[in-house]
């Protein structure tokens, strides 16, 4: 089976930082920096979470994901509070990261419901509750692996119905994804796509579209785009960039750069800059 994250996690990873590691008691709100989205762990107690989507209940076990920024209200016990390990996570390339943008503004799972995730999650609250050397280091990777595991469990049940990720849920699409993710040089034809996908032509083009949101083609050229943006906030010169993400000169990829996204790459670059 291929593997579906690697390309994903290896091109934007996920950083996660604890900011919280105790008992949270009362009325907390948690306000949007517009940057990171949050993962909080509950590890017992009762809490209402109130967001901009409404409000849930959680009273077992459980974590709750907002990967964007949003703000949102814990109410729990004032005495006895609810046990909780929170981090912020920066998905690495911001509104351009795939991941981030494919996942539901909320999603909450039952801590027992994540397949394989029970002694990460013993060794994180075991780190995160206790003082000992290197304690912050081992809490913030801990959740990078949650994070892993959490888009293991949505994909493996089909959790999320629309975009990238319903499309790694996939049994077919996801070759034909994966494939682009990996080699995303290789100039691709819808029937060579097709063919990794075990489909017709016509019935890939529409499957592809009714799940992923996009063509093929544009998926593709979004997929470039965003690899050759995070290139760029590295400072790599824009003709090296183009053949690195499928383009075979510096004019060919600054007019899907711009076709993509408004802006020309100089000016894209310029206006990443001015936001520093």
């Amino acid at each position: 089976m291929v593997d579906r994250l690697a390309a994903l996690v290896e091109r934007f990873s996920v950083t996660a930082q604890v900011f919280h590691a105790g008992a949270l008691c009362g009325i907390n709100t948690l306000e949007a920096d517009g940057v990171s989205g949050q993962m909080h762990l509950v590890r017992s107690g009762t809490v209402k979470v109130i967001h901009s989507d409404g409000s849930l209940t959680i009273t077992q076990p459980s974590l709750l994901l907002y990967a964007r920024p949003v703000t949102h209200r814990f109410v729990t016990d004032p005495e006895r509070g609810a046990d909780m390990a929170c981090a912020s996570l920066l998905f690495e390339g911001g509104e351009q990261n795939p991941i981030a943008a494919s996942l539901p503004n909320v999603v909450c799972l039952p801590l027992d419901a994540i397949t394989g995730a029970s002694q990460a999650l013993d060794l994180l609250f075991d780190e995160a509750f206790t003082q000992r050397c290197g304690r912050v280091a081992m809490v913030n990777r801990l959740f990078e692996v949650v994070m892993i595991q959490v888009l293991r469990e949505l994909m493996e049940n089909n959790a999320v119905k629309a975009g990238m990720l319903a499309g790694l849920s996939h049994p077919r699409l996801r070759n034909a994804l994966v494939a682009m993710h990996e080699e995303p040089t290789k100039m691709w034809s819808l029937d060579m796509l097709a063919g990794l996908a075990g489909m017709s032509r016509s019935v890939f083009a529409a499957n592809f579209r009714e799940v992923v949101g996009d063509t093929p083609g544009k998926y593709l050229q979004g997929w470039r785009i965003r690899l050759a943006q995070e290139a760029m906030k590295r400072g790599r010169p824009i003709k090296i960039i183009a053949g690195e993400v499928g383009y075979g000169s510096e004019v060919a990829l600054s007019r899907a750069f711009k076709a993509y996204t408004g802006l020309s790459p100089r000016k894209w670059r310029e206006a990443q800059v001015a936001t520093l």
